[in-house]
């Protein structure tokens, strides 16, 4: 029989028998000849050295560099390169745990725990209402701006105009931040420019036309408001959800514009009693009690405004009617999810521009 009937060439074998350089003949040179109807497998590393099939055992060290082979340059053997690797464990086999050793040292987040609750987390596992609120800071600094408003009324209204425009800012950038849009540099420039054309628009039209200007102001803007956010290329929803904090937040800062146009003596009987009660929301009490000392709390310091404003026993009135709406706008400030820069701007300006309307009809209707 000759040696091709022996070996039969295959044109998809890669061990050409006719080469000499192959593996094939290679190794039977080596081990000698081999038994025909023995087939024969290769287990060591192929000449193919861009791909590799898969398998599940770790890939055994090659002792040589395989970077580069000629296919027609065999590569030196090693026996430890055709060794076969180990076999996988049945999967009916148990798998065998690791000694008991040591336990490994961990630092202290890793067994305290690296999770952290939230204010309103914690609230919720203890049965509390998650709503947070804006906390003793942004009461003193709601408290001092009330004061600012109280003692620019009783300069004047140029005097007045000065915390005003500050009102206003922490206003307009506070209801955006509060409704989870920020940035949003474009709606708070628009809505703060509203606060201050409806301002430029009272101090020219003049006290008694300040309904007029506060109104007039607030339809531009929401006529303005609507057309830019027609030309937005946003999504229905989204454009939907914009436009409603826009008007929204335009509106209250022009609604602010109301302590312009109120009486002094009601500005100031008004920014007391809103002092007041933010001031006294905040203290540790109960939430019933809480509530019933702020509105007691805002009427005592409208009526210690009455000997200064004039309003007397009314001032009580007035200052529980403002009491009342800063408590609103705390309410409002209050959210589930606790933000510094919500408590400072919405916590801290929402007293104040909410009262402004009920300090402008009551002053008029009181004075």
């Amino acid at each position: 029989m000759s040696s091709d009937q022996q070996h039969p060439y295959d044109p998809y074998d890669p061990y050409d028998p006719y080469d000499p350089y192959a593996p094939q003949r290679y190794e039977q040179q080596q081990y000698g000849q081999q038994d025909p109807n023995v087939t024969q497998t290769w287990e060591g590393q192929t000449w193919d050295t861009q791909y590799q099939p898969v398998v599940q055992q770790p890939a055994q060290p090659v002792p040589y560099d395989t970077a580069y082979q000629s296919p027609h340059t065999p590569a030196a053997y090693d026996p430890s390169a055709y060794q076969p690797a180990a076999p996988a464990p049945a999967a009916h086999e148990p798998l065998v745990e690791p000694a008991a050793g040591p336990a490994p040292e961990y630092s202290a987040p890793t067994t305290v725990g690296g999770t952290r609750l939230t204010a309103a987390q914690r609230a919720r596992a203890e049965g509390r209402s998650p709503v947070i609120e804006p906390g003793m800071r942004p009461a003193v600094l709601t408290a001092v701006l009330g004061l600012l408003l109280a003692g620019g009324a009783a300069v004047g209204p140029y005097g007045l105009l000065v915390p005003l425009v500050l009102l206003q800012a922490v206003t307009a950038a506070g209801w955006f931040r509060l409704n989870g849009m920020w940035p949003a540099r474009q709606g708070i420039a628009l809505a703060f420019a509203g606060g201050l054309t409806a301002d430029a628009v009272l101090l020219a039209a003049g006290r008694e036309n300040a309904p007029a200007a506060v109104i007039g102001t607030l339809g531009v803007w929401v006529l303005l408001t609507l057309v830019l956010q027609l030309r937005s290329h946003a999504d229905p929803d989204e454009r939907m959800y914009g436009l409603m904090a826009t008007v929204a937040s335009a509106a209250l800062t022009i609604v602010a514009t109301g302590h312009l146009g109120a009486e002094p003596a009601a500005v100031t009987a008004g920014g007391l009693a809103v002092a007041a009660a933010v001031l006294a929301r905040a203290l540790p009490l109960p939430g019933p009690a809480s509530v019933v000392v702020a509105l007691l709390a805002a009427a005592g310091a409208g009526i210690a405004a009455g000997p200064f404003t004039g309003l007397g026993a009314s001032g009580a009135l007035l200052g529980l009617v403002a009491g009342v709406c800063a408590l609103v706008g705390l309410r409002v400030a209050s959210y589930d999810y606790p933000s510094r820069f919500v408590h400072m701007t919405a916590g801290v300006a929402l007293p104040l521009a909410v009262a402004a309307p009920a300090v402008y009809l009551l002053g008029r209707a009181l004075a």
